[in-house]
């Protein structure tokens, strides 16, 4: 299947320590982005999204800064060209404003899918942190 790849901005009135608890933790993303998170022995995170159970790997975090999560296969964890989830606090210097960059990259959607998606996934975390 072809692979989409999905990158969108939102300004989010918060601090980035508080934005970021919900985009790094188990208990901060099952607030706003997945019904489940858990995060199993390996440390692997499988994420529950309407009864479907998906797998994904911290692929690279920066405290308060980026977090990337890779998912795979839990069959064919080799397999190669994972979707991948990315989020990436951006201050603006100037103006001191913090913007949250999403880059999806996965299947199964188009771009205007996606961008309902995001905007509601987004707008009920602005709710969740006041931002």
């Amino acid at each position: 299947m072809v692979k989409n790849k999905f990158v969108a901005d939102y300004q989010i009135n918060a601090s980035k320590k508080i934005v970021f608890q919900y985009l790094s933790t188990a208990s901060g993303l099952e607030e706003w982005f997945a019904d489940e998170v858990r995060i199993n022995e390996d440390k692997n995170y499988i994420f529950n999204f309407d009864n479907e159970d998906h797998y994904a790997k911290l692929a690279s975090i920066r405290t308060n800064s980026h977090v990337k999560f890779e998912f795979y296969d839990p069959n064919a964890p080799e397999s190669s060209d994972h979707s991948y989830i990315e989020f990436k606090l951006e201050e603006n210097e100037l103006t001191q404003t913090l913007f949250l960059k999403v880059i999806d990259y996965s299947d199964g959607y188009d771009d205007e899918e996606l961008t309902a998606i995001w905007e509601g996934l987004i707008g009920t975390l602005k709710e969740i942190i006041g931002g």
